[in-house]
């Protein structure tokens, strides 16, 4: 027999989650409706995600969307405005204050020294 690592149900039932997530990261979306693509109940996937990542669902719905919020800050002209819209955000003033939570700074002083900013938000 091999000593092969295997993947517990919380791990694939955590990454199934991450996928639905970055998959869909520019849509709203409820936790029930994650829960359901994956026939799993919304506080059992919740506690699961958290125990397995140690972030909540939340937590790396936003990682998410600020990372590629910090792409179309780099390698884009859109305003803050259009990329807020862009990754999913209602509005420009809560985008503005998530980067900043997951940052550490607002998103046009990112787009000004992006490589300044070490706070690493990148979903594993």
């Amino acid at each position: 027999m091999t000593d092969t690592p295997r993947i517990t149900a919380g791990k694939r039932l955590a990454r199934q989650a991450g996928y639905f997530i970055r998959e869909h990261s520019e849509q709203k979306f409820s936790l029930e409706e994650i829960a359901g693509a994956l026939f799993v109940n919304g506080n059992y996937l919740s506690r699961v995600f958290k125990r397995e990542t140690g972030h909540t669902l939340l937590w790396y719905h936003n990682t998410v969307r600020c990372e590629k919020a910090k792409k179309l800050l780099s390698e884009s002209d859109l305003s803050v405005s259009e990329i807020s819209e862009a990754v999913g955000f209602v509005s420009p003033a809560h985008f503005s204050h998530i980067f900043r939570k997951m940052t550490g700074t607002a998103p046009s002083t990112w787009r000004e020294h992006p490589g300044d900013y070490l706070k690493e938000t990148d979903p594993k």
